[in-house]
């Protein structure tokens, strides 16, 4: 069985204009993104050769595109695309991704409210066999 490594990238803050509210669309907010890939990382540590793991640098770059791109309402609706950023790579093998809004219109005191997903690809069998 082949161990499954992680990448973590964790406080990617981006200005986005995601909400239910018209003011929320107007007026915009930051949101705080972690990402999360399983993925062997033998070979890259191997190689010690960037083309052999995920480019935590371009995929922070991608994941402020969708957070900065067009607007959803749900923090729901983000945190799925972001995850479907990260699998575009085929050698992630699973993606939790949690979008935090602390700015979200809740008329009481609070910390953060977050929506977390978990994603995997299913594996072919050639991707299973050694």
């Amino acid at each position: 069985m082949d161990i499954i490594d992680e990448i973590a990238l964790t406080g990617l803050t981006v200005f986005g204009r995601h909400g239910v509210y018209d003011h929320e669309r107007e007026n915009g907010q930051e949101f705080t993104i972690d990402v999360r890939l399983s993925m062997p990382l033998r070979d890259a540590a191997a190689s010690d050769d960037v083309a052999d793991t995920v480019h935590y640098g371009e995929l922070a770059e991608r994941i402020a595109d969708v957070v900065g791109g067009e607007p959803v309402n749900l923090i729901e609706t983000l945190a799925e695309r972001i995850a479907d950023v990260a699998l575009d790579d085929r050698r992630v093998r699973a993606a939790t991704v949690t979008v935090h809004k602390p700015h979200a219109p809740i008329p009481l005191s609070f910390a953060d409210v977050s929506v977390t997903v978990r994603r995997t690809r299913t594996l072919s069998a050639e991707e299973v066999s050694p």
